[in-house]
Parts: C-alpha cells; structure tokens; sequence
C-alpha cells in the first residue's frame, strides 16, 4: 500500500483547520490535496485528536500482524492434513 506523504497528526490539522472556518477548497488548495481526499480523511479520522489517531495505527498495525499469524498457521495445518492423508 502507498504511504501517505501526510502523517495522522498532519491530517488531523487539516481537518482543524478546515473545522475552524476555512472554506475545503481553500484548504485544499494550500495543502495540495483533493477534496476527495480531504473527505476521505474526513471520514477516517473526523472528530479524533492525535492520541486516538496514534492507538488507531497501533491496533491496525496488530490486527494486520495476528491476521498473518493466522495465515500461517492455517497454510501450516493444510499441509500437515495433506501429508498425513498420503498412504505409504
């Protein structure tokens, strides 16, 4: 997946800024972002500060480590099924 040039705590001064009375257009324009961009963020990460947009990374990361845990393991048991299943 393509990394963001933009961190969670950028986004979500953007979308302060934008909360503070700027128009979106405006506010896209200086950031050099879309307006699909920008509502996409928006609902991503609207009404969050930087410390619920760190745990949000956090457990993501996890969820993406544990579900390539299970991966493996799941790969791991079909192969044991299929060698016990050959008859010698």
């Amino acid at each position: 997946m393509k990394r963001s040039r933009f961190t969670e705590e950028q986004i979500i001064g953007i979308l302060r800024e934008q909360e503070a009375g700027s128009k979106t257009a405006d506010v896209c324009r200086k950031h050099g972002v879309s307006s699909a961009t920008f509502y996409k963020w928006k609902a991503a990460y609207g009404g969050m500060d930087v410390s619920q947009a760190r745990k949000l990374k956090v457990l993501e990361d996890e969820n993406a480590r544990l579900k390539r845990l299970l991966a493996d393991a799941m790969l791991d048991n079909a192969v044991l099924k299929e060698v016990a299943s050959k008859n010698w």
